[in-house]
């Protein structure tokens, strides 16, 4: 369940962001993307699951799997991505919005997964809680979780771990990289943080060009 991509221009108008780049991210391996503001490493991301704005130019190819999915729609791409921002669904509780991310199947399954993913996150009493009451690392957790319950066949973090704190944040970084690796997803990470690179084999730097 490998990524690939392969951009040979990714650009802004006539600004070139990024060129003659290529990225093989195996199952269960994390590739880092760090680099100044403005070089592209938001917009990578949204080359690869399909939510680049039509002011951008991709040109290059994504694969997933072996399969191509640069030319399919967003929700065909199987990818999942989170942002800087949680994004939860305000009208839904934290329970209900973890359900809505995870596939079709026996109610009891789903109940459970969402049980289960709720102790992992230490928020255990926080079923039927509204989103507006949680506190940023809280809100950011579930977002999180919400992402990995979709089952996706590959991952896009965008600074997942910058609105926590110190101690939560190294938790929640073992959580995801254990998790990846068990399920064999290929992660794209995009962070200013150097305690965030995985792998330093599997680390980009770009700069503005």
């Amino acid at each position: 369940m490998s990524l690939q991509l392969s951009v040979a221009r990714l650009s802004l108008g006539e600004t070139t962001l990024v060129q003659d780049l290529h990225l093989d991210v195996p199952p269960g391996a994390v590739h880092t993307v760090m680099g100044d503001s403005g070089s592209g490493k938001s917009s990578l991301l949204a080359a690869v699951c399909g939510t680049l704005a039509p002011v951008f130019r991709f040109e290059g190819k994504v694969t997933l799997h072996g399969r191509r999915i640069d030319t399919l729609p967003t929700e065909a791409r199987r990818v999942g991505i989170l942002f800087q921002d949680d994004l939860l669904f305000a009208h839904m509780t934290v329970r209900e919005n973890l359900l809505f991310a995870v596939p079709p199947g026996p109610r009891g399954e789903r109940e459970a997964a969402v049980a289960q993913a709720l102790a992992d996150l230490e928020l255990p009493g926080f079923a039927h809680a509204d989103p507006a009451t949680l506190s940023g690392g809280q809100r950011a957790r579930v977002s999180l979780m919400r992402a990995l319950l979709a089952q996706p066949q590959a991952l896009l973090l965008d600074e997942p771990f910058s609105r926590l704190d110190a101690a939560l944040r190294q938790r929640m970084r073992d959580f995801v990289f254990a998790t990846v690796r068990a399920r064999g997803i290929p992660v794209l990470l995009v962070t200013h943080d150097e305690a965030d690179v995985a792998d330093p084999a599997r680390l980009t730097r770009l700069t503005r060009l």
